[in-house]
């Protein structure tokens, strides 16, 4: 084996103050084959990992999987009294005796909110400015249909007055 080295050989002919300083480099030849550390062949002695290059460990790009539940980032408010549901438990998860803590109001008389929600969302000032605000959203709600109705029978009525008297 005059034309194999190993990679021991290679770090002490190339360390100028090793017992084997005046060892060269054979020329690269038909038997000669360099062993690389990547490659399946290199087996590190303790000489030789002293002087291979520390590369950093790249962390994975992955996700964490976590067992932790996510709290409901969904609010619901109840139309009677503004009351704003927005504890950990999601909503669709509560059972349908569920009712308003403070009206007492069944569960399907909430409904989704979005804007934020502020930690004293429920102090009672807040409640009743919002109960007002949702007093106002219904009843425009209530009184587009109508207002739908009186203006198409007002264009029913134009149009044959129109074709009658023309």
């Amino acid at each position: 084996m005059a034309g194999i080295q190993t990679p021991s050989a290679f770090h002490s002919a190339a360390m100028p103050g090793s017992s084997a300083a005046g060892l060269r480099r054979p020329p690269p030849g038909r038997f000669f084959f360099s062993v690389e550390p990547s490659s399946s062949f290199f087996a590190p002695s303790s000489s030789s990992l002293s002087l291979l290059p520390l590369k950093p460990k790249r962390r994975s790009a992955a996700r964490k999987i976590s067992m932790r539940v996510e709290s409901s980032k969904q609010a619901y408010i109840c139309r009677d009294c503004g009351y704003i549901y927005n504890d950990r438990k999601p909503f669709e998860n509560l059972p349908d005796k569920y009712f308003c803590p403070v009206c007492g109001a069944p569960k399907r008389r909430f409904r989704a909110y979005e804007p934020t929600v502020a930690k004293n969302a429920n102090d009672t000032s807040l409640r009743k400015a919002r109960k007002e605000q949702l007093k106002r959203d219904e009843s425009l709600g209530r009184a587009l249909p109508v207002a739908i109705v009186v203006g198409v029978a007002a264009l029913a009525g134009l149009y044959f007055y129109l074709n009658n008297n023309f």
